[in-house]
């Protein structure tokens, strides 16, 4: 791969350029304006990170979470470009190409999470299980009398892309296409952004979560969207089922903003206190070869160094002090291993044979799984969270249930039923104008699979709090 391709400019829909030429901003920082003015970005402010319809000022959001990758993902693209330009000294890589990485992974950095549904990763978790236990379940009749289960009347992908639903999938589907700015282009971002933000450049038909290859574990595209994944990696230049080099970067960025917040967040909320933290770190430890164990040894010893200090400054609590000064240092540690690693690896990256995460082999990534476990014991797995996924599996359940019978007929010579009537209205019109685009032409086939898209694109457009209201005024809720 080169960067001169990589880093393409082009949009999915071209522009025509007009006016004085006063506008001196790259295609890239035109991206950025147009992300951070979308209404599919300001919707992240009420949606869940780890702790959903939380109360608290402290703790992240969608919205908070975003902006912290995004600015870790600048950071991490200044020090690689600056490696790059100085100690690789790859000469295809011009000066220019600094900023327009950086401007790149910044934008990447707010989109990553578009595309996830109200309630966190559990929403995912939601979906998936819905149509797995729906797709066989469901009998649907076709114009011709044939009646059959939804699955057997979809295609072996159309099946795949619900049964292994991703938000990362769906970021890509709300940029291109359901972000209705100007028409069916979305956003109309840069190529090169787009593929930044694609994690996992394959189908749903060639997932394997055991593969040695992370491109492969999760599914990167719909099949409705197959044809906009191979224009933006032809545009780039990229092989087949390999990621954009600056994908691994954005991966990176996620990684440090989560695994540092989950845990800062879940001290604020009591769930770990300072000694407990402490002492997982140190019997972590225990269980890593010498650089891994070496690396929590010095990260407790900077913990140990600040809670003295938060004592000799009389903070009222010297725990809370530590921890969240140390978060500082575990980042600067984790942004210099991933800096490391993405110049020890740069070749087999370039020549897209590189198939790890950037922290693999490196100490930090004894730091990185240490930090998620603790963060899934102590916050994913406590009562006040597992409470409100019960709650959130409830709502998404209903919502599913309801709006996938409501479409099912939609769009056809039956049409729905008279409660589906009552229920498609409340769909986005900026998503039936999409369905309508691309089911035009369409077999019968194809637009049962759109119209069930139609629903996850609704539900996942939804926040928290939209959701649960919706939820209730569906069950009578709020009328009582």
């Amino acid at each position: 791969m080169k960067w001169e391709t990589l880093l393409c400019e082009e949009r999915i829909r071209s522009i025509t350029h007009s006016g004085s030429g006063n506008d001196l901003r790259s295609e890239f920082e035109k991206d950025y304006h147009r992300i951070i003015g979308s209404a599919s970005f300001r919707r992240l402010q009420d949606k869940t990170q780890v702790f959903p319809l939380d109360q608290s000022d402290f703790v992240r959001t969608r919205l908070t979470h975003s902006l912290e990758v995004s600015s870790f993902a600048k950071s991490l693209g200044q020090n690689i470009a600056r490696k790059i330009i100085r100690e690789i000294m790859d000469r295809e890589f011009r000066p220019q190409n600094q900023e327009d990485i950086c401007d790149i992974l910044q934008c990447a950095g707010l989109l990553h999470d578009i595309g996830n549904p109200p309630f966190g990763h559990f929403g995912e978790t939601v979906i998936r299980n819905w149509f797995a236990e729906n797709l066989d379940r469901i009998l649907w009749r076709s114009a011709d009398g044939i009646e059959k289960p939804l699955s057997a009347w979809l295609t072996p992908q159309m099946r795949a892309d619900f049964r292994h639903f991703e938000g990362n999938t769906q970021a890509l589907r709300v940029v291109t296409k359901l972000h209705y700015l100007v028409d069916e282009h979305g956003m109309n971002l840069t190529k090169a952004l787009l593929a930044t933000i694609i994690k996992y450049p394959v189908s749903s038909l060639e997932v394997d979560k055991k593969s040695p290859d992370i491109c492969r574990h999760k599914m990167g595209f719909f099949y409705a969207d197959r044809e906009t994944y191979d224009s933006i990696a032809s545009a780039c230049g990229i092989p087949a089922g390999r990621r954009h080099p600056l994908t691994f970067v954005l991966e990176a960025a996620d990684d440090i903003a989560y695994l540092t917040a989950d845990i800062e967040d879940s001290y604020k909320k009591g769930l770990i206190s300072y000694t407990r933290l402490h002492d997982e770190l140190l019997l972590a430890a225990e269980g890593w070869d010498e650089q891994g164990a070496q690396a929590l040894k010095q990260l407790v010893q900077k913990m140990e160094e600040r809670y003295r200090k938060g004592i000799e400054r009389h903070w009222d609590d010297p725990g809370a002090y530590a921890v969240q000064n140390w978060i500082i240092n575990v980042q600067g540690r984790l942004i210099g291993d991933a800096t490391a690693s993405f110049g020890e690896h740069y070749r087999e990256i370039m020549e897209g044979t590189f198939s790890q995460e950037l922290f693999a082999g490196t100490a930090s990534e004894a730091v990185a799984k240490t930090l998620g476990d603790i963060a899934y014991r102590y916050a994913f797995r406590s009562k006040p969270i597992l409470k409100i996924e019960i709650a959130a599996n409830q709502v998404l359940t209903f919502l599913l249930d309801r709006f996938v019978r409501a479409v099912l007929y939609y769009d056809t010579e039956v049409g729905p039923d008279m409660l589906g009537e009552k229920l498609i209205p409340f769909i986005s019109d900026n998503y039936m104008a999409i369905y309508h685009r691309f089911a035009e032409g369409k077999d019968e086939a194809e637009k049962l699979y759109l119209r069930l898209l139609l629903v996850t694109d609704f539900v996942c457009g939804m926040t928290d709090a939209y959701a649960s209201r919706l939820y209730q005024e569906m069950n009578g809720l709020s009328l009582l």
